[in-house]
C-alpha cells in the first residue's frame, strides 16, 4: 500500500492501531534525537559560526507547512530594510545534495541538480543561493561566492544543529502536532517541547491556536494569496484565476500539502479535478492526459517542467503576507548585539 501525504495525515492525526504498532520505532527515533542534540550541547559535535547572522526557517512536523513562501517573503523584507540576504538549502531532490557537495547557484538553475525549492526561491528573488547537505558548508560556500551577503536565510534546517543561528522560525499550520508522536508513529521530527526554544512561530492560516507550551513566544500570522496565473510555455501571458471557469480543468500539485493548493483555488471559485502528486515529483514524464482544457500547477512544480510546450499548463504564483510586527521583530533581532 502506497501512503500519500493525505493518508499519512489521517494516520498521524489519531492514535490508531498503525500508529501504536510503530511506537517502538518512534521511541528509538526519539532516543537518537535526544542523544544527537546532547552531543551538540556538550560540544562533542561542533557548532559552526559563520561571518553573517543566520535565520533558520523550519518546521517540527513533516509535510509542507509553507516554509518556501516564508523564505521568499523574508528575502523581500530584508532587502526592503537594507540587508543583502542570501539563501541556503539542502537542495532536497537535487543531485548535488545527494553527492554531499556544497554548490552555489551561479551559472544555471536546473532543479534536478539543485532541488526544486531553492531554484524556485532563486528565480523568484534573484538572490544569492547555495545548496549542501551540510548547512554550515553551504553557508561558507555562499559567503565565498557572494561576500556582499550580510544575512543568511536557511530554507529548512531546524534540526541541523551544526550551523549556529541567530533566529529560529517555526512554520505551523492547521494540522498542528497531529497525534503528538514522533516519526514514524506520528508527524513530529522532534518533541513538541522543542518549540519552547525557538525565536518565534509563524502560523500559515487564519484560526491560530498556539501549540502547547508556547503562549509566551512571539506568534505571527502568514496569509497566502494567489497571483495572476501565467502560461508555462509563454510566461508573459497572464490571466486571473476567474478566467479559467468552472469545468474541464485539472489542478496538480507535487508539494508537501497539495490540499492547501486545491483549497486556495476553490476559494477563488474554481471547480476542477485534483491530481495530488508526490512531494518533489520530478516530471520526467508528464502526468497530464488530453481530456483537460486547462491545467493549473504550483511554482514548485513549474521549475521542473518548464521545458514543456503544453499551452494548457498555467502556473499559479503565491505571495505571503505577514504582519508588520513580524518585520520589526526580525530587524530588531538582527541588529541586537550578538
Amino acid at each position: 500500500m502506497r501512503l500519500t501525504g493525505g493518508r499519512l495525515d489521517q494516520i498521524w492525526g489519531r492514535r490508531g492501531l498503525l500508529s501504536l504498532t510503530l511506537l517502538p520505532l518512534s521511541w528509538l527515533f526519539s532516543a537518537l534525537v535526544k542523544v544527537r542534540r546532547a552531543l551538540y550541547g556538550w560540544g562533542v559535535l561542533p557548532i559552526e559560526n559563520v561571518s553573517a547572522p543566520v535565520i533558520v526557517i523550519g518546521n517540527l512536523r513533516v509535510g509542507g507547512t509553507g516554509k518556501t513562501p516564508l523564505v521568499i517573503a523574508l528575502v523581500e523584507i530584508l532587502r526592503a530594510r537594507g540587508f543583502v540576504p542570501g539563501v541556503i538549502s539542502r537542495g532536497y531532490g537535487g543531485s548535488y545534495a545527494r553527492r554531499g557537495r556544497p554548490t552555489a547557484l551561479v551559472d544555471h538553475d536546473d532543479a534536478r541538480l539543485f532541488g526544486d525549492e531553492i531554484v524556485l526561491v532563486w528565480r523568484r528573488c534573484q538572490v544569492p543561493a547555495a545548496v549542501g547537505k551540510s548547512r554550515a558548508k553551504a553557508a561558507r560556500k555562499l559567503l565565498a561566492a557572494h561576500p556582499e551577503v550580510n544575512v543568511i536565510v536557511s530554507d529548512d534546517g531546524l534540526q541541523h544543529y551544526g550551523l549556529a543561528r541567530t533566529i529560529e522560525l517555526v512554520v505551523w499550520d492547521e494540522r498542528g502536532m497531529g497525534n503528538g508522536r514522533l516519526l514514524p508513529a506520528g508527524p513530529l521530527r522532534e518533541p513538541i517541547k522543542r518549540l519552547r526554544t525557538v525565536s518565534a512561530i509563524v502560523y500559515n492560516g487564519t484560526a491560530f491556536a498556539p501549540p502547547p507550551g508556547t503562549d509566551t513566544l512571539p506568534h505571527y500570522t502568514m496569509q497566502i494569496d494567489p497571483g495572476l496565473a501565467y502560461q508555462l510555455a509563454h510566461p508573459t501571458q497572464k490571466q486571473p484565476l476567474g478566467w479559467f471557469g468552472r469545468d474541464h480543468g485539472l489542478a496538480a500539485a507535487g508539494i508537501g500539502n497539495p490540499p492547501r493548493f486545491f483549497a486556495m483555488l476553490r476559494r477563488a471559485g474554481l471547480s476542477f479535478t485534483e491530481l495530488a502528486l508526490p512531494d518533489h515529483f520530478d516530471y520526467r514524464t508528464e502526468p497530464f492526459d488530453a481530456r483537460f482544457e486547462w491545467i493549473l500547477i504550483t511554482e514548485k512544480d513549474a521549475v521542473k517542467c518548464n521545458q514543456s510546450t503544453d499551452t494548457r499548463i498555467w502556473v499559479v504564483p503565491i505571495c505571503a503576507r505577514l504582519d508588520v510586527d513580524f518585520e520589526t521583530f526580525i530587524v530588531e533581532n538582527l541588529r541586537a548585539p550578538q
